[in-house]
């Protein structure tokens, strides 16, 4: 099953516009990549005067998620599917349109899903907001989300305890909902992903993006990425790639060469004198 045709088409259905943002460049300058689909938004969030809804697919990156990927569900590179409403869409307007996504349109079943349970922002409304859905509602003090700037209470949904999205009450009268492509195709199609395939398509998605290895920024996490797939063995059919090969070759005779004169130095003395980093090279 498509699900990107699927929720194209659904949006459609419902009057509402669609665009499919297929790059990782940030649309502000607090992040080296686009970490969510909201992010393009702020502004509306934060303008009481804007008014409507749109919907996309974007591709993210998050490296806050690097020491967890393997494990099926944490990605570096994702797609998120979004449905932002500014003043326009209320909350149990959101939730239907999920629940019937996520049920008619993908077959799915969900499992239960999340509410906080703050009394002083009344629990029991956003509970009553799934009464006609027939699924379980379990409190949890971790629906709350923010960027930093925007956030708010949330309503989170899962399938067998793993996390597929959720809907974020923004300052009070917007609606912000993100799920996540991968996880979906995880019980839909029943895809999964490898460590070596999520830093591969995060490489060519950097790539693609327009950005190259260097030393910094989004080039320098670039070459981490190529790095780590150098040091686990993986293949990677890129001039990029071939090029860290040769360069952690190099840095590696270098090392070889001046270890057994400087064997007792920390690491930082070979970075500030030799510009090696131990972190970087396969001993």
């Amino acid at each position: 099953m498509d699900i990107i045709e699927k929720y194209a088409k659904y949006c459609q259905r419902k009057n509402i516009p669609f665009t499919l943002n297929d790059k990782v460049n940030p649309y502000d300058e607090t992040t080296l990549f686009c970490p969510a689909g909201m992010q393009q938004f702020k502004a509306l969030f934060k303008d009481k005067n804007h008014k409507g809804t749109v919907a996309n697919i974007q591709s993210c990156i998050r490296m806050n998620d690097f020491e967890e990927i393997g494990d099926a569900t944490h990605l570096l590179y994702f797609n998120m599917i979004g449905l932002f409403s500014f003043r326009t869409m209320y909350l149990h307007e959101a939730i239907d349109f999920w629940m019937e996504f996520l049920t008619e349109e993908l077959k799915l079943k969900v499992s239960y899903v999340t509410i906080h349970p703050d009394k002083s922002r009344r629990f029991d409304d956003w509970r009553l907001l799934y009464a006609h859905h027939n699924v379980e509602v379990r409190l949890s003090n971790e629906c709350e989300w923010s960027d930093g700037e925007i956030g708010g209470y949330c309503t989170e949904f899962f399938i067998n305890d793993v996390e597929i999205g959720n809907i974020v009450n923004p300052v009070g009268d917007c609606i912000d909902v993100g799920f996540g492509l991968e996880r979906l195709e995880m019980f839909v199609n029943g895809k999964t992903i490898t460590k070596e395939q999520t830093l591969k398509e995060t490489a060519k998605k950097i790539i693609y993006s327009g950005y190259k290895p260097s030393n910094l920024k989004q080039g320098y996490v670039l070459r981490k990425i190529l790095r780590e797939l150098f040091v686990i063995g993986c293949d990677f059919n890129h001039v990029y790639f071939r090029d860290e090969i040769e360069r952690q070759k190099k840095i590696l005779l270098k090392y070889e060469r001046l270890k057994g004169k400087f064997c007792n130095r920390p690491k930082a003395w070979w970075f500030d004198t030799h510009g090696i980093n131990l972190d970087e090279i396969k001993l």
